[in-house]
């Protein structure tokens, strides 16, 4: 089965057990993508659709017709980025109209429980930080998510930081995207030159330490090598995150790692040849991370990101040097274009 006919089998759909066969042909079409040596980006965007259309549906089947026209569902992190591959968690969220008033709380927390089961069903994993619109946090009309932003951005704590960089990636599912719009420019307009809060939003890109000694360990990467590495902790992330520190604090609105980069360099924020060394380096960790997470889904282990540069061959080892490599050198950008040894 295609994408095409993928699309069409979640379109025809007409109760969530028909959805569960589609939901389970999309890592079917992952597997035969990569083996086909489709590019990482475009796996990934073509994933991130369909995914998409998958969400819109369940949310059809399962929210009244006003209920839909009146809210916006979202989905965030790197889903929201078109940057997940296998299904690891979900991060989803629901705003409402202002003055919308579904026919009774009680009602809409149920149908919000039965979206985030539904997915759970379809594989996407519950979110260990519950950011999903079953849990009413995330789940506001819009004036009451800016409220909650607006103490994200200014409140300090670390949590609303992470969860403020998660709302950022947030692309519109179903519902009325105006509703995401208008709380996106709502934090574009309060952060206008607040040079203090860029810096310690962008200092999370630097928050997981490897300790001493680690860039010469990369250095030396080898057969003999088995101590695990966090690829995402200490590849995708520090990318991620400090290129949407970067776009938040220039007014970048793309949402897709790739897009902010190519917008940060033709507006002079970043330089050319980094951009482009920071989505050559992306793309070789998402490849990486994929492999591996399908070696370990075939060995019916549980899937994770910790890689060993032992189990690697020769030229993985390489580019996975190379691209750790552009991290660094992005992390020191960072740390002296938000001055961060000074916080």
């Amino acid at each position: 089965m295609d994408a095409v006919a993928l699309a069409a089998q979640i379109d025809a759909a007409q109760t969530l057990v028909e959805l569960q066969p589609a939901a389970r042909n999309i890592d079917a079409l992952i597997v035969a993508w990569r083996a086909a040596g489709v590019p990482i980006e475009r796996i990934a965007g073509a994933v991130s659709d369909l995914n998409a259309q998958l969400f819109k549906r369940t949310w059809s089947l399962l929210a009244p017709p006003e209920w839909v026209a009146n809210s916006c569902l979202v989905m965030m992190g790197s889903e929201g980025r078109a940057e997940q591959l296998l299904k690891t968690d979900q991060d989803n969220a629901l705003l409402l109209r202002n003055d919308f008033e579904p026919a009774g709380v009680d009602a809409i927390d149920v149908i919000a429980q039965r979206f985030t089961t539904a997915l759970i069903g379809f594989g996407y994993p519950r979110c260990p930080g519950n950011i999903m619109l079953s849990n009413p946090l995330w789940r506001q009309p819009v004036a009451g998510f800016k409220a909650t932003l607006r103490g994200w951005m200014f409140d300090g704590d670390a949590d609303g930081a992470m969860h403020l960089a998660i709302f950022l990636d947030a692309a519109p599912v179903a519902g009325d995207a105006a509703l995401l719009q208008d709380a996106l420019h709502f934090i574009d307009a309060y952060l206008v030159d607040n040079d203090a809060f860029f810096a310690r939003f962008a200092a999370a890109a630097d928050q997981f330490d490897a300790g001493r000694g680690w860039w010469a360990r990369i250095a030396a990467f080898g057969t003999a090598d088995n101590a695990p590495l966090d690829l995402k902790k200490l590849g995708t992330f520090p990318i991620v995150h400090g290129v949407r520190a970067l776009a938040l604090q220039h007014h970048v609105h793309e949402r897709a790692t790739g897009a902010r980069l190519r917008v940060l360099a033709e507006r002079g924020h970043l330089s050319a040849p980094l951009a482009r060394d920071l989505t050559a380096a992306l793309h070789v960790l998402m490849a990486l991370k994929l492999d591996h997470q399908l070696r370990r889904r075939d060995a019916s282990e549980v899937i994770d990101n910790l890689v060993r540069p032992a189990e690697l061959a020769g030229a993985e080892r390489d580019t996975l040097k190379e691209a750790l490599a552009v991290v660094r050198h992005f992390r020191q950008h960072l740390r002296l274009h938000y001055r961060l040894d000074a916080l």
